[in-house]
């Protein structure tokens, strides 16, 4: 049975998957100098597969399901925001933007699972939807360009990271509802593996010769940045939340969620020294205004 009360072990756990989450989007920006996003894609989900492969026995579900994780959650969703990343997209709004993964997960929760949406998450959608439109004004007028400045390539390829990240979800909830008793470490490990192959292809098939080996010469502090990607950020987060959703209610540890933007926005425009536009900052209002609507609406409604 799922405990109530979160112990300070259950809040530690949730703050550190809020740190490594928030700071990962830094790390992968400082990572995109030496890698480009396909070499980095290869390379983190190599250090986080091959290792932990030889310690965790293949999940005993359909391979199937491990397939469309890893193609989902690895190549759609880390490949499309490395893309986003490296074409036009700060690390401050990228932490904000992947966030609506929250909505695209209700929309295919309602047309595939037939999950229907809440009054606390239709207000959310509309505010998420708000805050897009905001975020699309500002390419209306832009204004100065600069750390803060972004393209409306790397917005839409953000989006779609976003939109992968849901579909990964629906793959998640499948697993859960036919196979219960699966192991999320194996799950995270195996999948991790399915990426490499397409990210090498796409390497190979998309980046200039005349980068296509740079990554041998890359320097120390990049290949610690891949570390903390893979083990850092992959393993160790994902292994944290999965190891809190099953101690307590997703509705107690969902909320915390809402830690990782800020801690995205705050690390973005200290350690990058990137800048929020006007309309950038209406729109981070609205976006988080959906997810704590979506995330804590349902509480406050049963209270």
């Amino acid at each position: 049975m799922k405990n109530n009360a979160l112990t300070g072990r259950d809040l530690a756990a949730a703050l550190a998957v809020v740190l490594i989450w928030g700071v990962n989007f830094v790390i992968t920006k400082l990572a995109l100098r030496d890698f480009t996003a396909f070499q980095l894609g290869a390379i983190r989900f190599t250090f986080a597969a091959l290792p932990l492969a030889l310690f965790f026995k293949p999940p005993r579900i359909h391979w199937k399901w491990v397939v469309l994780y890893g193609v989902f959650q690895g190549v759609g969703q880390f490949g499309l925001m490395f893309l986003s990343l490296k074409v036009g997209m700060t690390a401050a709004l990228a932490s904000v933007m992947l966030q609506t993964q929250v909505f695209f997960t209700a929309l295919f929760g309602f047309v595939l699972l037939r999950e229907r949406a809440g009054r606390p998450l239709q207000a959310g959608m509309v505010l998420a939807a708000l805050g897009l439109c905001c975020f699309a004004l500002n390419y209306v007028n832009p204004g100065a360009a600069g750390p803060g400045a972004t393209t409306v390539l790397g917005f839409l390829l953000i989006l779609c990271a976003a939109a992968m990240w849901a579909a990964s979800n629906i793959v998640a909830r499948r697993v859960q509802q036919i196979h219960a008793d699966y192991s999320p470490v194996a799950f995270v490990v195996w999948s991790s593996a399915v990426a490499i192959l397409p990210f090498v292809l796409l390497s190979w098939l998309f980046d200039p010769e005349a980068v296509r080996w740079r990554w041998l010469d890359a320097h120390w502090t990049s290949w610690v940045e891949v570390g903390y990607l893979a083990w850092m950020a992959t393993i160790v987060g994902y292994s944290l939340w999965t190891w809190l959703l099953k101690r307590h209610p997703a509705n107690r540890v969902a909320p915390f969620g809402l830690g990782v933007p800020v801690v995205g926005l705050a690390t973005g425009m200290i350690v990058l020294g990137e800048t929020i536009m006007p309309w950038q900052w209406a729109g981070i209002a609205l976006v988080v205004a959906a997810l704590a609507c979506v995330m804590l609406g349902g509480l406050v409604r049963r209270r």
